[in-house]
């Protein structure tokens, strides 16, 4: 058996690539398939549990809120402590808490398991793509993180149907138990045939940032748990106080942020108003996009009557239309600019969500619900690449990964924060989702309000986004460019590291041979 080429040589051609490609690939592909079958089978999770609407939103709002405030430090800790370490660790925390959702006895062990599953997604989403970057040959880079992006597409547009199929099948907890044997081909895949790496200049480095993590992880438990509650508690004090201490620790994590001399979320890089404002734009979308399809699978099975299967399948389009059109809409943003895609984009979705007002009791798919999501993908193709290609081209280009990074980060977050209020906003009460008449009406209520946002959004791109900023001045350095070819995931923009200047990756001691794991691994 030949010798495996060290990190940074492998060609993707290569047996070696292959292997690594699918590495990386399995693994982002159980967060992408989680982040979408798991909506699919709200339902069943309440009438199983016997759970209010509080309990639902938990089960997806626990996930994105360690997701969300760690994705950050996940891939710092790779770059410190090796990559493939940090991915198996990931890859193994992931199916481990996923085995304990699809176990768990009661909605307070499943809300529990759930927050245990997005501390593994932090640090294997992050690591899949880390792991592409440091190993594969520069000229075979851009297509491994395509290809990767392609793949993890097509696991976005297939988890619905597979959520669904499992919950009308074997059950809801399948939905979880699926993870474990993804992660039971992954990980001995990741030790026998990916080279350990890690940043040549990272154990110098002073340490990481948990301060941070958990205050801003903190910070946005207390204002969800208060929007979450609010419904039922009212203005008592267990909706006030968490509320005012998730700011006030939120003005800690700002403060704390701006103190540290490296910080996970340097608030130096939104002085940068091009990257502010386009981070504004994406929490408009995502947090727009976070309540929209929370709400719109309960609202297909409540209310039109569709099963879990004919529910998820029915939401296929969009992500279809995202894995065939994105490509050709970066390339597009490329040549018109961004301002146009990511003003027009914003408003097709808009007018998707308002159009999904008509469906109710009694709704034909193809007169109702298709036209509703055809113009909703068609809005999300416009705008996705656009955004991404954005957000790296308005920071340095050895920041991109962070810009990225952050982007992805914020989106997230503001689908958690949309799911938490969003029904609060819009009437929905706890029981309501057991109705289809109340939540039928709340339904209505609440697609208005994500046309809103998105409109928001849309105004703060046609203000502030220039239209040549993805081409470069005349003398000017090329702006960074986007590497990922396919932007499928509903819950956040894709991670991108760009067109970036890297570093030689460190290969470890005794790391990446056949049978033979780094040092410590």
């Amino acid at each position: 058996m030949s010798e495996p080429s060290a990190p940074g040589a492998v060609r993707l051609a290569s047996a070696q690539g292959r292997w690594v490609l699918a590495t990386a690939v399995l693994g982002s592909g159980m967060a992408m398939l989680d982040s979408t079958v798991v909506n699919v089978a709200l339902p069943r999770i309440g009438e199983d549990l016997d759970a209010d609407l509080a309990v639902l939103q938990w089960t997806v709002t626990a996930y994105m809120l360690t997701l969300s405030s760690l994705i950050l430090l996940g891939g710092a800790l790779g770059d410190r402590f090796g990559r493939r370490r940090v991915f198996v660790i990931g890859v193994v925390w992931f199916a481990a808490a996923s085995l304990l959702c699809g176990l768990a006895p009661n909605a307070g062990v499943l809300i529990a398991a759930r927050a245990l599953q997005g501390v593994g997604g932090a640090l294997l989403t992050p690591g899949s793509l880390a792991l592409i970057q440091a190993v594969f040959h520069p000229d075979d880079r851009a297509r491994a993180v395509g290809s990767w992006s392609g793949l993890g597409g097509v696991a976005a547009a297939v988890g619905p149907f597979i959520g669904g199929w499992l919950v009308d099948g074997a059950g809801w907890r399948w939905v979880f138990f699926l993870n474990v044997p993804l992660a039971a081909v992954c990980v001995p895949v990741a030790l026998r045939h990916v080279p350990e790496t890690r940043e040549r200049d990272a154990r110098e480095r002073r340490g990481f940032d948990v301060q941070g993590a958990v205050l801003g992880a903190l910070a946005l438990a207390g204002v969800t748990y208060a929007l979450i509650a609010a419904p039922v508690g009212g203005a008592g004090p267990g909706v006030i106080i968490p509320a005012v201490a998730g700011v006030l620790l939120g003005v800690l994590f700002v403060h704390v942020e701006r103190r540290r001399k490296d910080p996970m979320l340097p608030p130096a890089i939104f002085g940068i108003r091009l990257f502010s404002a386009v981070n504004a734009v994406t929490v408009c979308v995502y947090a727009a996009f976070g309540g929209f399809f929370f709400l719109a699978v309960l609202q297909l099975q409540v209310v039109v009557g569709y099963s879990a299967l004919a529910a998820g399948t029915a939401l296929l389009p969009t992500t279809v239309l995202m894995l065939l059109l994105s490509a050709r809409s970066g390339q597009l943003g490329q040549r018109i600019g961004p301002r146009i895609p990511l003003t027009v984009g914003p408003l097709l979705c808009a007018v998707g969500m308002l159009l999904m007002t008509r469906v109710g009791r009694g709704a034909s798919y193809f007169a109702d619900v298709l036209p509703a999501l055809l113009v909703l993908g068609a809005g999300m193709v416009t705008l996705v690449a656009p955004l991404t290609s954005t957000v790296l081209a308005s920071v340095d280009v050895d920041r991109a990964g962070l810009a990225s990074g952050i982007n992805n980060a914020a989106a997230r977050a503001a689908s958690l924060v949309a799911v938490a209020a969003l029904p609060l906003l819009a009437g929905i009460g706890p029981e309501a989702y057991r109705s289809a008449d109340a939540f039928g009406a709340a339904f209505r209520r609440a697609m208005p309000l994500c046309a809103g946002i998105l409109v928001t959004g849309a105004l703060i791109a046609l203000l502030t986004v220039r239209r040549n900023v993805l081409r470069a001045e005349p003398g000017a350095e090329q702006p960074c460019r986007a590497e990922t070819t396919y932007h499928c995931g509903v819950s956040a923009p894709p991670l991108d590291p760009g067109e970036t200047k890297t570093r030689e990756p460190e290969r470890l001691p005794g790391a990446g041979g056949p049978g033979r794991p780094a040092e410590g691994a």
